[in-house]
């Protein structure tokens, strides 16, 4: 594959909700009657004291009055509409996507107008015009750039907007692509007391992150000044996929009147203790590699026994995975850009490749990413 990534942004919504308080708004709309059960009570507290997440961000600055007696403007005491939750998407995705990219073509140092090809990802918001046109306006980008949206593809989505980048930029090597994912799941919140649902409410946050990556050998008009490459993890290798054999009904995201739905029953860990390992082996030995060459890992962090059951079927020692658990404590599950957010971790700390990044998402798929 032919993609060099020379920048990479990253964006968090200003609000920050902390575990307990992220609790207090889980108890309000899953046990909207007027004397909760207690015992369901602690059990929610105990979901989010376990699900690995410390702080997330978010977009509703509505969702910080946890107190008795405070306003709720958004998440009230009926649950919102899949319309009202989007007209909210339409106003926040934009300008939260616009600064991983400003931030992604700061550090490659590329000015907007070398921009050819534009590919944003997506599953918590649908809009048309939407956050491709807003980015185009307000960089601004040509209005000849070519726009691709990854849609609806769940946690995985910025592996497949890599391989769209990958194909682009190896079909012309004058191409010069911005990825941006960003997810909005806050928005998604869901009321009632459904064990699938009340994990997901512990689990999801928002964010953004954008790269910009051109050809193997970037022409020298890349950017306006003769700069470096970015340090490690800048060259995607390869990229694979694994359909999980009768997983169809292990994880599933679906459009229904209050909101977007996230289906995540406990049988994933125990799919990909059975799968992964067997495939993975496979695809990496095709790339004359095995388990023990690669040198670190971008694991998305899709909950704290996706992560154990990766750890455990790869063998891996789990300081292997401290990257993946650290975005999750900090930011929680975003979806889309969590694997943008651990590379530019592993890329700050410097730690050695090959990488191997790595998603699941609804089918049960798996998709994964080679990069050095």
């Amino acid at each position: 594959m032919s993609l060099t990534i020379h920048g990479l942004g990253t964006a968090l919504p200003p609000h920050r909700l902390s575990q307990g308080d992220a609790a207090t708004v889980a108890a309000r709309v899953a046990l909207p009657e007027p004397l909760p059960s207690p015992s369901k009570r602690r059990l929610l507290e105990t979901l989010h004291r376990r699900s690995g997440v410390a702080m997330r961000h978010i977009v509703l600055e509505d969702l910080m009055a946890t107190n008795v007696g405070q306003e709720q403007s958004f998440f009230g005491t009926t649950s919102p509409g899949t319309g009202a939750r989007m007209r909210r998407y339409s106003q926040e995705a934009p300008p939260l996507a616009l600064r991983a990219v400003r931030a992604a073509l700061e550090q490659a140092q590329v000015a907007p107008e070398r921009i050819t090809h534009l590919v944003t990802v997506s599953c918590t918001g649908f809009q048309a015009p939407g956050v491709d046109l807003a980015l185009m306006a307000a960089l601004p980008l040509s209005a000849s750039v070519a726009r691709t949206h990854v849609g609806f593809m769940g946690c995985h989505g910025a592996l497949n907007g890599l391989r769209v980048a990958a194909g682009f930029t190896g079909a012309d090597p004058e191409a010069c692509v911005l990825l941006c994912a960003v997810e909005l799941c806050s928005l998604h919140m869901q009321y009632g007391w459904d064990g699938e649902r009340i994990v997901a409410n512990a689990l999801f946050a928002d964010g953004a992150a954008a790269l910009v990556a051109s050809g193997e050998l970037p022409s020298a008009s890349l950017s306006t000044a003769s700069v470096p490459l970015a340090p490690g993890l800048r060259r995607l290798i390869a990229s694979g996929s694994l359909l999980v054999p009768a997983s169809a009904e292990a994880m599933s995201w679906v459009i229904e009147d209050h909101g977007f739905v996230m289906g995540l029953t406990p049988q994933v860990p125990d799919l990909i203790a059975a799968h992964l390992r067997p495939w993975l082996e496979k695809w990496l030995a095709e790339h004359q590699l095995t388990l023990a060459a690669i040198g670190s890992w971008a694991v998305h962090p899709g909950g704290p026994r996706i992560l154990s059951a990766v750890t455990e079927a790869l063998g891996l020692d789990p300081a292997l995975i401290e990257p993946s658990r650290s975005v999750l404590r900090d930011c929680g599950n975003m979806s889309s850009p969590t694997l943008l957010f651990i590379l530019e971790r592993l890329r700050r700390s410097g730690e050695p490749g090959p990488c191997l990044a790595m998603a699941f998402g609804p089918g049960l798929c798996v998709e994964v990413a080679l990069l050095e």
